[in-house]
């Protein structure tokens, strides 16, 4: 499968509490990848030319986000597991628009940009862990400056071409 993410300039600081946060709650994951926004999810492998060809025609400037707030997604009945995302208010419609950019064909569910920070059993756990971290780790201001193709396959992931914003 193919995705296409946004990296995340943080502060030394930030990236060590994210890094950590999704260490802790979101371990499986956090061994693959370091905090990103996705833009492309689990392409298939046939849409790798074309990717490869939108990410060269983006034209957007690096920018600035602000992550400000934490939204748990419940899953649906009948299990009870949530997930917790760092949502950006700032930011934010720079990020949908490369995510429209990347995906001519509208997606079944509309796309919110966002740094997933874990996955829980319960959710009343993640509502718990969220209070916690808007109230010791939010707000985090970073910057877009690169995206990236990447490859997962099995366990590993490849990248497969970088691009730097310029527009």
């Amino acid at each position: 499968m193919l995705y296409v993410v946004a990296w995340p300039i943080l502060s030394e600081t930030d990236d060590t509490a994210l890094r950590r946060i999704r260490a802790q709650y979101h371990a499986g994951e956090a061994d693959l990848i370091g905090p990103h926004f996705t833009l492309v999810f689990g392409a298939p492998p046939e849409r790798e030319r074309s990717l490869h060809a939108a990410l060269e025609q983006v034209q957007q400037r690096p920018f600035w986000f602000l992550l400000d707030r934490v939204v748990r997604l419940d899953q649906r009945p009948p299990s009870r597991s949530a997930y917790l995302y760092a949502v950006p208010s700032e930011g934010a419609s720079a990020l949908a628009g490369l995510h429209e950019a990347l995906n001519p064909v509208p997606g079944d569910e509309d796309f919110e940009p966002h740094i997933t920070l874990g996955l829980f059993q319960r959710s009343a756990d993640a509502e718990q862990v969220a209070r916690v971290i808007e109230r010791q780790h939010l707000p985090m201001h970073g910057r877009i400056e690169e995206l990236s193709l990447l490859r997962h396959q099995g366990d590993a992931l490849e990248t497969i071409k970088q691009v730097r914003l310029a527009g």
